[in-house]
């Protein structure tokens, strides 16, 4: 039950950072990737603030000998950089492009019943759902039952 509390705060949190920031507009993502246009800044200020924010909290937390709500650290131990992480970085770019959410803002954004953001989020989890089906042909025989953690 913490481990469930503690994901709904952390959402909770998120979502009101990205309204805040207006990041839940699809025209202010764009706008950052529109390096050719009218180029808007704002995106860079949040990752770069949120990143700030991770590293200094990560740091503080490592220091336990145990997070608060589980009994060991998962942290990721994969360095590797293969065909399947650089194909799915690629259709992550092409979808936030086209559509000018990532997954977060689109979930945060699709409250307000926005109909780009609706659609955007349906198609995100039918992908979802998709991959799932399909992970099987995806992943190496030796993979299965491996944790990537």
């Amino acid at each position: 039950m913490k481990q469930l509390l503690s994901a709904w705060f952390g959402g909770l949190i998120f979502a009101i950072g990205l309204g805040l920031s207006g990041m839940t507009d699809a025209n202010k993502v764009i706008g950052f990737l529109n390096l050719a246009g009218d180029w808007d800044p704002s995106l860079a200020f949040v990752m770069i603030g949120a990143i700030g924010v991770h590293l200094g909290f990560y740091k503080w937390v490592l220091k336990r000998e145990t997070p608060l709500f589980s009994a060991q650290f998962h942290i990721p131990t994969r360095q590797d950089v293969d065909p399947k992480l650089l194909g799915g970085a690629a259709l992550f770019g092409v979808g936030w492009g086209m559509g000018g959410f990532c997954p977060g803002p689109g979930l945060v954004s699709s409250a307000g019943l926005g109909t780009s953001a609706l659609v955007f989020t349906g198609s995100m989890l039918l992908g979802m759902v998709l991959h799932g089906g399909l992970k099987h042909l995806l992943e190496p025989k030796e993979q299965e039952g491996k944790s990537t953690c």
